[in-house]
């Protein structure tokens, strides 16, 4: 048995774009915008969606919104996904980068959060 949860909402925006992302989502959604020190290549959105982690990425990619799913066992979350009609893309540190059907990007990553709120908020999977 595993648990996990939707632990953000990560607007991705082209790099050279990242800034002014930033900036409108932030005024858009009545949150303060500031770096994030330990990945440079995102920007908080510090209280835009209450109980959930908010940011901009700066990528080489297309613009578009993904999930970031938090877990204590990336490789069985991983593998519920992909069991659901998900593929894996990619890997980047301890994330796995997977596609939902339809094309949608979202991430598996180890427990972020607040022990006791992922305790408090995860779903308990077989």
């Amino acid at each position: 048995m595993h648990r996990s949860r939707v632990y953000a909402v990560i607007i991705d925006a082209p790099a050279p774009t990242a800034a002014q992302a930033a900036q409108f989502w932030a005024a858009a959604l009545g949150a303060t915008a500031g770096p994030f020190a330990p990945a440079p290549q995102f920007t908080s959105l510090h209280h835009a969606l209450p109980g959930l982690v908010t940011a901009v990425q700066a990528v080489d990619d297309a613009p578009r919104i993904h999930l970031d799913f938090e877990t204590d066992d990336v490789a069985a979350e991983t593998a519920r996904l992909i069991a659901l009609g998900a593929q894996e893309v990619s890997r980047w540190q301890e994330c796995r980068v997977l596609r939902a059907p339809g094309g949608h990007l979202l991430c598996v990553l180890p427990v972020e959060s607040d022990p006791d709120v992922f305790r408090e908020q995860a779903t308990s999977w077989p």
